[in-house]
């Protein structure tokens, strides 16, 4: 796959609303074609629940924290931010536009592209969506050949294959009214395993049909890639979080022990306890606040719930009639990355081969901040983009809003 150009000199603002925290990275697009990270600030945050927004003021209080921290540390005024999206209020269509470039003997224009790009977005948008993204996906010339960038081939026509992304416009009204409170315009959304894709997938699953499941916290996002084709995203309301509160409710303990006990014996599966141990639990909530268990029945409970998270994740794609098409599933996400054989536990449910996110880019930002990092990485790839910056300035206070969808328009066409 080719290599993206990124928007030189850019400064983009990433924040990521998780079902734990909100994260925010601000990279800068430098001369060598990398983002290099400005500032990363994390808060944690439970104003998002089973994938919805229940606390519109704790998120927008937040974001609010983040940014004031951020403008310190990077001495900017921050008036706009791109925001991730969870894939259950996303709804994909594939669409096919086929143009006659203006002058065949000067090659196909940008404007040529641009106006096929226009085109692909005029689609019967259905009741209570809006159009947030149209992902170019493939450029095929008059010859069969294809390409990412037809600017400048000499082709009588030229066919685009591309991706309407589109959200639910009550989760948008929500997302907007947060902002607002928070004094921020919204550059624009982006469901978070398409951020992820470029991040979590290495150079052949890139090229590969494969689903990206993203566990989390709270959520487990899925992610259905054909290629650089943008199949199916859509969010499992169970993650990371759903197993530490087993854990406590099962075995009687507090949280915060249960937590660390998932951290210290993180297995899902428990055939593969090479010794039984005796562990003490601390925080017991019966017989004076002790108790001896063995570690088989701490997994046994993790074990169940990872079941359950695959399960679904299962049932999901079987039920979209798009399993027989994925050859790989790669994991990637804090809510089950300290538990090992989780690889194994999802290969036997979902019985296709799965294994842990080996991006060659992965390794180089914390987890807590790589959806975040994703998002501005993914937006400072944007083929065919006039702009992706962020609104940003040094000394102005005054941050004014646009509706969305202007901005949407603004940031892909103009």
């Amino acid at each position: 796959m080719e290599e993206q150009v990124l928007a030189v000199g850019d400064i983009i603002v990433g924040i990521d609303i998780g079902t734990s925290k909100v994260s925010l990275v601000i990279g800068e697009v430098n001369n060598f074609n990398q983002i290099e990270v400005i500032c990363t600030a994390s808060h944690r945050c439970k104003g998002i629940q089973k994938g919805k927004i229940v606390n519109e003021n704790e998120i927008a209080s937040c974001i609010n924290k983040l940014i004031k921290e951020a403008e310190t540390d990077a001495s900017l005024k921050i008036n706009s931010a791109y925001v991730t999206i969870p894939g259950k209020y996303i709804t994909i269509v594939q669409n096919s536009i086929s143009k006659e470039a203006k002058d065949k003997f000067a090659g196909i224009s940008a404007k040529d592209v641009v106006s096929t790009i226009m085109q692909a977005k005029d689609i019967d948008v259905p009741e209570g969506k809006q159009i947030i993204d149209i992902v170019e996906n493939q450029f095929i010339l008059e010859n069969g050949k294809k390409v990412s960038d037809p600017i400048g081939n000499l082709s009588g026509s030229f066919t685009l294959k591309a991706q309407v992304i589109l959200a639910e416009k009550e989760y948008m009204r929500q997302l907007a009214s947060i902002f607002r409170k928070a004094n921020l315009d919204i550059d624009g959304l982006v469901p978070v395993t398409l951020a992820q894709r470029s991040l979590a997938l290495d150079t052949n699953e890139l090229n590969d049909n494969v689903m990206l499941l993203d566990i989390g916290a709270g959520n487990t996002d899925i992610g259905v890639f054909e290629g650089s084709n943008f199949v199916y995203t859509n969010t499992i309301a169970l993650g990371g979080d759903n197993i530490t509160k087993d854990i406590a409710v099962v075995l009687n303990i507090s949280e915060e022990e249960a937590d660390k006990l998932k951290k210290q014996y993180g297995l899902a599966l428990k055939s593969f306890i090479d010794n039984d141990n005796e562990i003490l639990l601390t925080t017991y909530k019966e017989d004076e606040g002790k108790k001896v268990i063995r570690s088989s029945e701490l997994i046994a409970v993790m074990e169940a719930r990872i079941e359950e998270i695959f399960s679904l994740v299962n049932r999901d794609i079987t039920t979209q009639g798009i399993k027989p098409r994925i050859n790989n599933v790669i994991l990637t996400g804090q809510g089950i990355a300290n538990i090992n054989k989780s690889d194994v536990a999802g290969k036997i449910i979902l019985n296709i081969p799965v294994k842990i996110a080996t991006g060659r880019l992965i390794s180089i930002v914390r987890p807590e901040y790589r959806t975040a990092y994703s998002l501005v990485r993914y937006v400072a790839s944007r083929p065919f983009a006039k702009t992706v910056g962020s609104s940003i300035d040094s000394d102005s206070e005054e941050g004014f809003f646009k509706t969305l969808l202007e901005r949407v328009k603004e940031f892909f066409y103009s």
